[in-house]
């Protein structure tokens, strides 16, 4: 299954929330991705311009939007960004795809 990297940001009453009631969200987290056949692998928090970043694993793209989707839309984060993750065996296909592509840069001849 694809893996995901997702980055966000709390907004200002999300995080005045959490001081008032601190809140394991992983449990949350991890509920959301299992709706849609998916795995949580990892929620951590950070310092600077990210205040976390999840590690998922879902069946396929359109099963990660919509998770990614229901929480963006429930204005908890802003912003939060997702990464679709290549396999290393995924990118050495893609460079070795990339050489029959035959792509020519703008303004150069043939």
């Amino acid at each position: 299954m694809p893996m995901y990297l997702t980055r966000f940001n709390y907004t200002p009453e999300t995080w005045a929330m959490m001081l008032a009631q601190p809140e394991d969200r992983r449990k949350a987290a991890a509920a959301y991705i299992e709706s849609v056949g998916g795995t949580l692998h990892g929620f951590w928090y950070a310092f600077g311009d990210r205040d976390g970043f999840t590690l998922w694993e879902a069946p396929d793209n359109v099963s990660m939007a919509s998770v990614v989707l229901a929480i963006g839309a429930g204005g908890a984060l802003n912003p939060v960004e997702t990464t679709v993750l290549l396999t290393v065996e995924e990118t050495l296909e893609a460079l070795e795809r990339a050489q029959s592509v035959g792509y020519r840069a703008p303004g150069a001849t043939s």
